[in-house]
């Protein structure tokens, strides 16, 4: 159990390292050559940010929502455009769905609506929350990294690059282990049949940074014992390794943690309006 717990971290931690390589050495090249590079690019897409944010998170991946943590964390996207990415992640919901050949009917309605509803939040929360700086400031980030000790890019890439991997791969491996002794058949007796009480758990349940939980949501769901409403709630707040990077990340641990209740709140709102629509 402890191998095989040990092998799904270190897969996870795999797969998000060519986005973390990419976002950070971004970052990096955004900071050492060009201050006005780094302001036009925040500022071209900053409106239309949830748009892209969206669309990405849609990918069968969990990569995107860790390089847009960093991007967010230095001021480079917006608060809705991470809610969007976040929302839109479902880690390993449309792998399952692909793998097996009656469900694959399903992905279009999931990506439908999970696209939807990343994207009416992404604008609303824009909209209404401003609290991010109106430029970029990276700088903050490695206030105490030492990256700088570093010449060129390459070296505070990898300096910041190992330390996310790290760990991501310590939070997944004790993640793993306490879900491989959570079955199915628990999650759906502990979510019971409430269609109102549902969508709130499994958003809930949901925030936990590990594709164990989208697993069984969605084996949950093709199997009949969670709505469709309760699923998409539960993978909407699931935003894959995201979470774990922006707690490590943000300076104000405060603020990521108002961040991971706004997910919340979005992913149990999109829930219930599912439910009452159906």
């Amino acid at each position: 159990m402890i191998l095989d717990a040990l092998l799904d971290a270190v897969l996870d931690s795999l797969r998000a390292l060519p986005f973390l390589l990419a976002a950070f050495a971004l970052m990096e090249m955004m900071e050492k050559h060009s201050d006005r590079l780094a302001s036009k690019l925040f500022n071209k897409f900053r409106k239309t940010g949830p748009i892209a944010g969206a669309l990405l998170g849609l990918l069968p991946q969990c990569g995107f929502s860790a390089a847009m943590s960093n991007f967010y964390a230095a001021g480079i996207v917006t608060l809705g455009t991470l809610i969007a990415v976040f929302l839109s992640t479902s880690d390993e919901a449309v792998l399952i769905m692909l793998s097996s050949p009656s469900s694959v009917q399903e992905i279009i309605p999931l990506l439908t609506a999970k696209f939807i509803i990343a994207l009416v939040f992404g604008f609303a929360v824009d909209l209404i929350f401003r609290n991010r700086p109106e430029e970029p400031d990276i700088e903050d980030l490695c206030v105490d990294c030492g990256c700088h000790e570093s010449k060129g890019i390459l070296g505070p890439v990898l300096i910041h690059t190992r330390k996310i991997i790290t760990w991501l791969l310590l939070i997944s491996f004790i993640l793993n282990l306490i879900f491989e002794n959570i079955s199915p058949e628990s999650l759906a007796e502990l979510l019971g049949s409430n269609l109102f009480l549902q969508p709130l758990i499994t958003a809930l349940i949901g925030l936990i940074p590990n594709c164990a939980v989208s697993v069984m949501f969605t084996k949950l769901y093709l199997a009949g014992s969670l709505s469709f409403a309760s699923t998409i709630a539960g993978l909407s707040s699931g935003a894959g390794l995201g979470l774990i990077v922006l707690f490590r990340m943000e300076p104000d641990k405060k603020e990521a943690a108002k961040i991971a209740a706004l997910l919340y709140a979005c992913a149990a709102i999109a829930g219930i309006v599912l439910n009452l629509l159906a």
